[in-house]
């Protein structure tokens, strides 16, 4: 292991898989197919932050110290209690929690992104590139969730599945908490680091 949060990482991961195929065992016993697919479709999923990370450090490119540990909890937020124990029909606001989370954390991911891929050049000012760096992270967190609405829209396509409940309003409010929270923790950002 790399360091402690590493470790609290992968005992997490392996927590939460317990947790998933326990509920994926009782899916199958009482014949909840919708929930036992949902349960193995969050158990595939529980190992694409290490293959992330693993990458990331191949390639030297640099993610947030606890990438790995934000990443597991969003991930099980998102599918078992979101989905399979539906705390986005349970809680009106579980989907705007997350949405915004993920835009928040999406701007973090890309501040982390382009201290790794792009060097100040001595000619560029600070500011210059400072301001660089806010409006990449900015549009970096605007397309990852670009591509999650497009996701959904595809998966309730072809999947026949029922991600965009609320239609135009669903996707709309969450583009705009996502938007909003982005332009929120850049704006700290600015103010932090100025």
């Amino acid at each position: 292991m790399k360091n402690k949060k590493d470790k609290i990482s992968v005992q997490l991961a392996i927590l939460f898989g317990i947790i998933i195929l326990v509920t994926c065992i009782f899916n199958i016993i009482e014949k909840q197919w919708e929930n036992m697919f949902l349960s193995l479709l969050a158990f595939i999923c529980l190992p694409i932050p290490f293959i992330i990370g693993f990458i990331a450090r191949v390639k030297k490119v640099q993610l947030p110290k606890n990438f790995l540990l934000i990443t597991l909890i969003f991930n099980f937020s998102a599918q078992y209690l979101g989905e399979i124990l539906h705390f986005y029909e349970k809680f009106w606001w579980w989907d705007l929690l997350l949405h915004g989370a993920f835009g928040s954390y999406a701007v973090i991911i890309g501040m982390n992104l382009i201290k790794g891929i792009i060097r100040k050049e001595a000619e560029i000012s600070e500011e210059r590139f400072f301001t660089f760096k806010t409006i990449f992270a900015f549009t970096f967190s605007i397309t990852l969730e670009t591509l999650w609405e497009m996701f959904e829209y595809i998966g309730d396509l072809i999947l026949k599945t029922d991600m965009l409940t609320g239609g135009i309003h669903d996707t709309a409010s969450d583009l705009l908490i996502n938007i909003f929270t982005s332009l929120l923790t850049i704006s700290i950002y600015q103010i932090r680091n100025k």
